[in-house]
């Protein structure tokens, strides 16, 4: 009869390793981060109106452009509103800026002009950048905002047939929903070319009190718009077809015209501006430099009324923006 002995224990290769749930990876960073204040507005319904800064960083000499920033701030606010001042600090973007982010954007040396093409390599680079229109559109979206007050949109520069240029800025608002309010497009564009590329792109434009579309500088371009709006409900009206019908995601441009006590004199303004195309073209300045160029020309032979017609527009703009905002959390 053979003796049984007990086998010999399990090796410790031959014991099969406890379960181990895989490490889970650390939660992306949303984008945008939203500061305190309008996340918990958000959370609330209620009204926020988002902001570019690019006019802080690139926009207005300093200090002024600080000043111009935190007041922008106030009136949204002054509004029964909440202020998304948008940017990018260190590689994060920011839907609404604390104060010392502000005093970033407004005096670092370093802050890049960011487009809604930039976003992606100044996030992965760590830089920091203040948004244009583009680039506040696309990340005011992205953080459940609804509208946006600046000043002047891009569009379509003259002597488009020549150099096929134009903003990055109509291509974005016709894929975002999101609703800005502006004094038009910036004077120095073709603005019937715009007016048609907007058409065409499905972007939908309201005249704020107006059956003209604004100059910007001015409180007319001369050109119809085909739909005019004489209150924020309106506005908030429209922005809920647009979500009812579906379709495309396009923009809603609300345009609203600088008061003509605080427009730039007209004879002034074009006599100003032939004077700065010509000295565009004699000095071949072209592409992205001409924009620049072309407005603080401007600036200069106005002896800086230009600026001034700017940022009345801006306020009342903001202004605007925050009455609509508040028309449209009301509906909610």
């Amino acid at each position: 009869m053979s003796q049984h002995r007990a086998s010999a224990p399990p090796s410790a290769s031959d014991v099969p390793a406890p379960h181990q749930a895989p490490t889970s990876a650390p939660a992306p960073t949303p984008v945008p981060v939203l500061s305190e204040e309008v996340r918990e507005a958000l959370a609330a319904g209620r009204p926020v109106v988002a902001l570019e800064s690019t006019i802080i960083a690139h926009g207005l000499p300093r200090p002024r452009n600080l000043a111009v920033g935190t007041e922008l701030e106030a009136l949204v606010r002054a509004e029964g509103a909440v202020p998304a001042t948008i940017a990018v600090v260190d590689g994060v973007a920011y839907a609404g800026l604390d104060k010392g982010q502000l005093e970033r954007i407004a005096g670092g040396e370093d802050v890049r002009k960011l487009g809604h093409r930039d976003l992606a390599p100044a996030l992965a680079a760590g830089a920091t950048g203040a948004t244009t229109v583009s680039a506040t559109a696309f990340l005011a979206a992205r953080a459940g905002l609804r509208v946006f007050a600046t000043g002047g949109l891009g569009g379509v520069h003259r002597e488009f047939a020549h150099t096929q240029d134009e903003s990055a800025d109509l291509s974005l608002l016709a894929r975002t929903r999101i609703t800005v309010v502006c004094a038009g497009v910036k004077s120095i564009l073709d603005v019937p070319a715009t007016l048609q590329r907007l058409e065409t792109l499905g972007v939908g434009v309201l005249g704020y009190g107006t059956d003209r579309f604004p100059g910007f500088y001015l409180s007319s371009s001369g050109e119809p718009v085909d739909w005019t709006v004489h209150r924020p409900e309106e506005v908030a009206a429209v922005m809920a077809a647009q979500d009812a019908l579906g379709g495309p995601e396009s923009a809603l441009l609300v345009a609203h015209p600088v008061a003509e006590a605080e427009q730039l004199d007209p004879d002034l303004h074009d006599r100003v501006l032939a004077e700065a195309l010509d000295a565009c073209r004699e000095r071949g300045i072209t592409g992205q430099a001409v924009t620049p160029f072309l407005l603080g020309f401007l600036v200069r032979a106005t002896g800086g009324a230009s600026l001034e017609a700017n940022l009345a527009a801006v306020r009342g703009n903001v202004r605007l923006g925050a009455r609509i905002a508040g028309a449209w959390a009301a509906r909610a």
